[in-house]
């Protein structure tokens, strides 16, 4: 693992305002063996201008401008994996923001437990001066089952590294009646293929409060929950059942919980 090659996939659009901040967390890791996949999404402000400055001064910054609206981050992430050449495969939004230590201390988790599918705690920010990064020193382990993604999603997107093969075998759904729950649907196929992942207890991930975007909105989000884990068929083919009651209510009760009063995942 000491000089694995990640590939970070950041889909973008109009987010001119942040992308700077979001790149520079990127080239301050302390882990240097990455390359940045910025996959343009027909954006109407200077987004493209931000990532062809940064790639011209970073050969590891690569750019994939399309030609079409998609109108959610799906399409764009899976044409980044496509266009990705390492065998890991980092996701990261283009408004939120990682820890100096986030990739080594992943990568060295990874190795550790023989893991394919690494995650982390996050922590909330609206104002990205005010951010401070403490050391990791303490850093417990948390396995995360399919049951316990099904009870309530635990897997912060902009937080994950996994092997890209499981992004090949089980891309994000582009049906836009997914937008803003892809990921859900995407991580709970993994799992239920892999057994479990593991989670750096951690917030290696600040996570970018935006007025106004979809993940803030708790009842839209929770019938997107609904309408995936209603559609969800297990690899036996079975569907959940009556279960999707009781984990559309276990998500929702939590998500209220973990994202509004402690405010962290």
């Amino acid at each position: 693992m000491s000089n694995a090659l990640v590939s970070i996939v950041t889909p973008t659009y109009n987010a001119e305002k942040y992308i700077r901040r979001t790149l520079d967390s990127v080239i301050s890791q302390t882990w240097q063996d990455w390359e940045l996949i910025a996959v343009d999404d027909c954006s109407t402000d200077g987004t493209l201008d931000v990532l062809q400055a940064y790639a011209s001064r970073d050969s590891r910054i690569k750019i994939v401008a399309l030609e079409k609206n998609c109108g959610a981050p799906a399409r764009p992430r899976n044409l980044g994996v496509k266009a990705s050449e390492a065998d890991w495969i980092a996701l990261l939004d283009a408004d939120d923001i990682w820890h100096p230590d986030k990739l080594a201390s992943q990568f060295a988790a990874l190795e550790r437990h023989d893991a394919l599918f690494c995650s982390t705690r996050l922590k909330d920010f609206t104002d990205d001066t005010t951010l401070e990064f403490s050391d990791a020193t303490d850093c417990p382990i948390e396995q995360i089952s399919f049951l316990k993604q099904l009870i309530k999603y635990r897997t912060p997107a902009s937080s994950v590294v996994l092997k890209r093969n499981l992004l090949v075998n089980w891309p994000f759904n582009e049906d836009p009646a997914f937008k803003a729950r892809e990921d859900l649907d995407c991580f709970l196929r993994i799992h239920e293929h892999i057994g479990h992942s593991i989670k750096l207890s951690f917030p290696f991930l600040c996570y970018r409060i935006v007025p106004g975007q979809i993940s803030g909105a708790k009842w839209r989000m929770a019938a997107r929950t609904h309408m995936v884990l209603k559609q969800y068929r297990q690899k036996d083919g079975r569907a959940l059942g009556w279960k999707v009651y009781l984990f559309s209510l276990s998500n929702l009760v939590l998500s209220v919980y973990f994202r509004l009063i402690r405010k962290t995942l």
